[in-house]
Order: structure tokens, then C-alpha cells, then sequence
């Protein structure tokens, strides 16, 4: 093997610390920087096609990318994240008026039960509508307390949000123009054979790409059909219950079901017999089967992860990350497995 001299390992130590000072200076704004770099890996099909249009000229391209960006993926976001929030504060309203009284419906459900049933409850003193109002006013009240902070810090949270939404599309506009050129650099001073590089930076560019379109898009078409489930049966906001569903549809292990199958046996023991029976059919056979027919269309067989490990990846993922982590558990599980299948078929590594 090769020794290094004490001027290689002297040069290998400035740049290992100056690689650390320069991280830890992005990392206040890591989610800008990360959402930046997908975003330009998922529309640099785009942007190649509008390179054609403006008969090869970058900046161009780049700037209708961005445009078309802002117009598809960022207006829209805005605008839910706006109706969202009035739905919220309505909810809020109606509960705090007796509008929505969550101990009317505890009664109408303990009064259809059968008795064998309440006496299961009863052990677990689940029955009684006094310890029930007790321990949801101790949520309400924790709820409210961590509301109060979240309003304090409001005007410093959308300052921080609007200069990480300008570095994040100040950054993507450089990246989709000058992407190629840095990727480039990048993959040369990576140091492996050509093969392996480019192997390497494939799996990259696809495990992105196939995270992305195969748990936020899934996702996003079963919170979708959820809330419409629920507008068409009644049930109050359901674009609120609609974001909710997207977000537990990223896991597999428990999905939209935890939401939409409570309000089905809702329905059911209430004597809402059509409704109830509706949303357990569109649940189940609509919902329910955009997995496995959106999912292959949109990835394809790029990528295939178990269940759990998408389960394990994306919790893991969002404790480390916060709402971040959806996509960069998966991602890292995803290039643990394509890296360590490409350690696995290396002869370079295997050799007697």
C-alpha cells in the first residue's frame, strides 16, 4: 500500500476541517440546501427538455425550470398550507363553541356497544366520560400551552422560512444550470474506478428520484382521495383530515387506515350504515390499492424496500431530521442498500 507523506496527511487534515467549518456553516440551513439539490435532481429532465426549447442556452432554461417549479410544486403547497390553516382555527372555533362535542360522540358510541364489550372497556376504565374529559383537557392544555410558544415565535419562524425559501431557490437556480459541470467535478474526485463512480452516482440520482415520486407523490394521492371521501360523507374539514392522511400514508405499517377506518366504524355504530359501509369500500379498494398501482408507475423497479425498513427509515428519519426526515430516512436506507449491493457484486473487494 501506499504511504502517505507528512505533507499529503498534513493537506488530508486541512481539508477534512475545512470540510466540517463548511458544513456547519450550512447547516442552519441544511433543509434549504437539501430541498434545493432534489428539487434539481427531479426536474432535471425538465430543464434538459427546456435546454432544447431555448436552443442551448443555460440560464434560460434554468430560470423557466424555476418558474415552473414555483407554479406546479410551491403556489399549490402555499395555497393548502393557507386553507389548512383556516380549517384548523374553524375546527378550534366549533369545539370551543360545543359545535364539536367529542363527549356526544363518546355516548352515541357507548350506547350501541354490546354489553360484553363495555364490561372490556370497563377494566381498562375506558367508559367513563369524566376520566375521558380529564385526559383530553390535560392534552388541550398541554396543546394550548405548545400553541402559545409556537404564536410568541410566529413572526420569527415565517422570517426564517421566507430567507430559507429564497436561499433554497437561489441556490436550485444555480444547480440546475451549473448541476452537470459540478456533478462532474464531484464524481472525479471521488476516489474509485470510473465503473464503480458511476454506478455509485446512478443509485444517487435514482434513490432520490424514486423516494421522492414514490412516498410524497403515493402519499399526496391518498391524502387526496381521503379528504374527497370525507367532503362527500360530511365530516368536518376534511382537508385537514386530508393532510393528516398523506402524512400517515408515508407509513406503511400504519397508513390512512388510522384515520378514515375510526370514522367508518363511526358511522357504522351510529346508524350511518351506507356511509360507513361507502367509506370502508373506498378505503379499502381505492385508497388502499394507489400503493400498489401508483407506486410501481412512478418508481418502477429502481428501487424496492421492505415495508419495515421503510417504516423504521422514515420514523428514524423524522426524529433526526424533523419533517425533513420523510424523505431522507428512506433516502439513506435506500443508498444502504444499493451501497453495500454494490460492495457486494465489487470483485476489487472479494479478492483472494
Amino acid at each position: 500500500m501506499n504511504q502517505f507523506t507528512l505533507q499529503q496527511k498534513f493537506f488530508l487534515l486541512i481539508l477534512a476541517l475545512i470540510t466540517v467549518a463548511f458544513i456547519w456553516i450550512l447547516f442552519p440551513y441544511s433543509g434549504a440546501v437539501f430541498w434545493g439539490v432534489v428539487f434539481a435532481i427531479l426536474f432535471e429532465p425538465l430543464y434538459k427538455r427546456l435546454l432544447v426549447t431555448t436552443k442551448q442556452r443555460p440560464t434560460p432554461a434554468a430560470l423557466l425550470t424555476l418558474l415552473s417549479i414555483i407554479v406546479m410544486v410551491l403556489i399549490p403547497v402555499g395555497l393548502i398550507t393557507s386553507s389548512l390553516v383556516q380549517q384548523a382555527a374553524s375546527v378550534y372555533e366549533m369545539i370551543g363553541s360545543g359545535h364539536i362535542d367529542f363527549g356526544a360522540y363518546f355516548r352515541q358510541i357507548i350506547g350501541v356497544l354490546p354489553d360484553w364489550v363495555i364490561r372490556l372497556l370497563e377494566r381498562f376504565d375506558l367508559t367513563s366520560l369524566a376520566t375521558l374529559q380529564q385526559k383530553l383537557s390535560a392534552g388541550a392544555s398541554q396543546i394550548s400551552q405548545t400553541a402559545a410558544k409556537q404564536a410568541i415565535n410566529a413572526g420569527r419562524n415565517t422570517f426564517d422560512f421566507l430567507v430559507g425559501l429564497t436561499i433554497m431557490l437561489y441556490l436550485l437556480f444555480f444547480l440546475l444550470r451549473d448541476g452537470r459541470g459540478l456533478a462532474a467535478r464531484i464524481r472525479s474526485a471521488v476516489p474509485l474506478s470510473r465503473k464503480y463512480k458511476q454506478r455509485l452516482f446512478n443509485n444517487f440520482t435514482t434513490v432520490v428520484r424514486a423516494t421522492v415520486k414514490g412516498n410524497v407523490l403515493v402519499a399526496i394521492a391518498q391524502g387526496a382521495l381521503g379528504g374527497l371521501a370525507f367532503w362527500f360523507l360530511g365530516v368536518q374539514a376534511p382537508l385537514l383530515w386530508a393532510v393528516v392522511m398523506a402524512f400517515l400514508s408515508l407509513l406503511p405499517a400504519v397508513g390512512a387506515a388510522i384515520v378514515w377506518a375510526p370514522v367508518a366504524v363511526y358511522f357504522l355504530v351510529t346508524g350511518s350504515i351506507w356511509q360507513g359501509v361507502a367509506l370502508i369500500v373506498w378505503g379499502v379498494v381505492v385508497i388502499g390499492l394507489v400503493d400498489n398501482i401508483l407506486r410501481p408507475l412512478l418508481v418502477g423497479k429502481d428501487i424496492k424496500m421492505p415495508d419495515y425498513l421503510v417504516l423504521i427509515s422514515t420514523l428514524g428519519g423524522m426524529e433526526l431530521f424533523g419533517l425533513n426526515g420523510f424523505v431522507i430516512g428512506p433516502m439513506i436506507a435506500a443508498l444502504f442498500i444499493a451501497v453495500w449491493d454494490l460492495f457486494a457484486t465489487a470483485e476489487e473487494f472479494h479478492q483472494e
